[in-house]
């Protein structure tokens, strides 16, 4: 192409900037040379430079996500003690992490467990490597989104409020059970459950079976309803091993016991 009439480097980087293409603007000088230098064709040239920008789009979409606050740092499948927790295989935390049919199904997942077996670390790792394969998940404690929910009733705008959650593939409710739930609890539980189903996923650990969550959810027939949402299309985890917290204390008892050798 004469000179004359190639386009000015300034004027092209403004149509990048104008069409946000950060990658494109970055490379296309490096891609140009080396088109330019090996002969390519135009097709060939332009598919390098959208690959780079999809490449590094979500790259950047991963990164974005890994730094807002939907998970908890650092409990990933690499400081995971799966030797810890009999019953538990490896090879299906990992595979459930890896997202797969039951995230593109909306299908849901239940670990229980008493305290301090795993469960939230468990859920955590997987929600991290779906994090890392691209899914959008939110992990929650369940009385913080209730209380979300509940203000949003409040204001009149409980479904605007479902419908924003339906940009997560996942929903964890971390701690279902844990302590009683009253009738409004219970009724925005149930909506959010009831919004989701068959949709997109939903995620739950809970330190008491289904069989004891009447004593935690006063009405039983909304309950019995959710139970039942939950259940369908669900893979249950159940982790009943020792408690870490009980094991760690008693490790460190055993240390301050154990005499010093002189």
């Amino acid at each position: 192409m004469p000179d004359a009439i190639m386009p000015d480097a300034a004027f092209l980087a403004s149509l990048l900037t104008e069409l946000r293409l950060p990658s494109i603007a970055r490379n296309w000088r490096r891609i140009a040379e080396a088109a330019d230098r090996d002969g390519w064709p135009a097709q060939k040239t332009i598919a390098a430079l959208l690959e780079i920008e999809v490449a590094e789009r979500a790259s950047r979409r991963i990164q974005r996500h890994r730094d807002q606050p939907e998970a908890p740092a650092g409990k990933t499948f690499a400081s995971f003690d799966f030797d810890a927790a009999p019953g538990v295989r490896k090879q299906h935390l990992l595979a459930l992490g890896a997202g797969g049919d039951w995230i593109r199904n909306g299908d849901n997942l239940l670990l229980f467990g008493k305290s301090g077996t795993g469960k939230s670390h468990a859920m955590a790792a997987i929600c991290h490597a779906l994090i890392d394969a691209g899914r959008r998940v939110l992990f929650t404690r369940t009385i913080d989104l209730v209380q979300r929910l509940q203000t949003a009733r409040r204001d009149l705008s409980l479904i605007g409020a479902l419908d924003k959650l339906d940009k997560f593939d996942l929903i964890v409710l971390d701690d279902l059970s844990y302590g009683r739930k009253d009738q409004a609890e219970t009724s925005v539980l149930f909506e959010l459950i009831a919004h989701r189903y068959e949709r997109h996923s939903i995620a739950i650990t809970a330190n008491q079976a289904f069989s004891a969550w009447a004593t935690v959810f006063p009405d039983a027939a909304m309950t019995a309803a959710a139970v039942d949402r939950l259940v369908h299309h669900a893979t249950i985890i159940e982790m009943n091993g020792e408690s870490y917290r009980e094991r760690s204390a008693a490790r460190r008892a055993e240390r301050e016991e154990t005499p010093t050798l002189p």
